[in-house]
């Protein structure tokens, strides 16, 4: 007898959808919806707290200070979002309100814009997107919470909030199964190679054979890209935190506390962001800022927090800024920011056939897009128009001087 092969007979689809986080999901999802033979593979168990996809809570907000190319992105996602919470019948869209804070002296450059603030309030005006400009004296009347430190001024958002990543994902994925998707989970993906017209997906487990593939594979997404397009993806290492409350709790319900970004000063680091109180008192407030000062391999990524680091959270960014908030860390987790040079996204082929799609680098702010971007993955795989435009985060710009 012959030597059994390592891997199983190919597997045959239209579309094989790599890493099956917030935009994989989201992309399997949708092409089962549109009637496609889909697979899904991913690394691990999604939902999983080993990439960029999980922590409870993110930020949802429809005017996007990063560029107004995300607003269409994030008006249709949370159409999904509605109509997936009417199917299912679960809560994954909570809309408690979004506070941007700033003060007139800081600019910075957060999340490729150089006025956060501003561009934010500028895209609810193009867009139409119902806010509230708040001085200094009523955010300090509104929000008792927040203990200004300077000449802040606010922009209010009624319809932002925060969304719940490990049941969004898991919501689609059930959604694709119930539609025919096949899912193979704590399964590695080794190569991904277009062969004359179709796409050949090889694991460690087997192989599969599909019209079209689409890489959503997050911190991942630069092992199977080609060289020249893998050197504008960086990961680094984020991490989140659980201070605990120790008077008026009620005040930090959702019911009581919108989910805010304050532009403290003009470093990347500078941009605090937190959420109500979804687990009570008990479950304290949840606070990050945001870290580019080292790459990491996201196989090989330290997923301890010291206490050096909570210790300098607090004293830094905390502490002056929330006074009913207690310097005891409940617990904290890591997450993974993949990253463009300019902090958007890139939605494009891999390949000259077009047989290759990915999506990646959300940069830090993708998770309220991803059903949006994923639903076009799947339209454009199965070569239906899309229903958002897709130009600006073609991959060529990053080629550009």
């Amino acid at each position: 007898m012959g030597r059994v092969a390592s891997w199983r007979m190919a597997i045959v689809a239209d579309i094989v959808v790599v890493g099956l986080g917030a935009v994989g999901s989201g992309a399997l999802y949708q092409a089962a919806n549109l009637g496609a033979k889909v697979i899904g593979i991913d690394r691990f168990d999604p939902p999983h707290d080993q990439g960029s996809s999980h922590g409870e809570t993110r930020i949802t907000r429809q005017a996007i200070g990063e560029g107004r190319e995300f607003v269409p992105l994030v008006l249709r996602s949370n159409e999904i979002w509605e109509e997936l919470e009417a199917a299912t019948g679960r809560s994954l869209m909570t809309r408690c309100g979004g506070l941007v804070l700033a003060a007139s002296d800081v600019g910075g450059s957060h999340h490729g814009s150089n006025s956060f603030l501003l561009d934010t309030v500028n895209a609810a005006k193009e867009f139409g997107i119902p806010h509230h400009l708040l001085a200094h004296d009523d955010i300090r009347r509104v929000y008792p919470q927040f203990r200004l430190t300077a000449d802040e001024v606010g922009y209010f958002e009624p319809g932002a909030g925060f969304l719940r990543p490990e049941a969004c994902v898991e919501t689609q994925i059930a959604q694709a199964k119930m539609r025919g998707a096949q899912v193979f989970t704590s399964e590695t993906v080794l190569a991904v190679n277009s062969t004359g017209g179709s796409v050949e997906v090889k694991t460690n487990k087997a192989t599969y054979s599909a019209a079209k593939a689409i890489l959503t594979a997050g911190p991942w997404i630069a092992k199977l890209l080609p060289p020249e397009y893998a050197n504008h993806f960086r990961v680094y290492r984020q991490t989140l935190c659980w201070f605990a409350l120790q008077q008026n709790f009620e005040r930090y319900s959702p019911q009581h506390f919108p989910v805010f970004i304050w532009i403290t000063g003009n470093r990347s680091q500078d941009m605090l962001y937190g959420f109500p109180a979804i687990d009570g008192p008990a479950g304290g407030l949840k606070v990050a800022t945001e870290r580019y000062d080292d790459t990491v391999d996201p196989d090989a990524v330290p997923r301890e927090v010291s206490d050096e680091s909570t210790s300098e959270m607090y004293s830094e960014y905390i502490a002056p800024r929330f006074p009913d908030v207690a310097e005891h860390c409940l617990r904290t987790a890591t997450c993974l920011y993949t990253v463009t040079p300019d902090a958007k996204f890139v939605i494009d082929y891999a390949d000259a056939g077009k047989t290759i799609l990915f999506a990646s680098a959300c940069s830090g702010h993708g998770f309220k897009h991803s059903p949006a971007v994923g639903e076009a993955l799947a339209l454009r795989a199965m070569g239906l128009p899309t229903r958002v435009e897709l130009s600006a985060f073609a991959m060529d710009r990053l080629a550009r001087p």
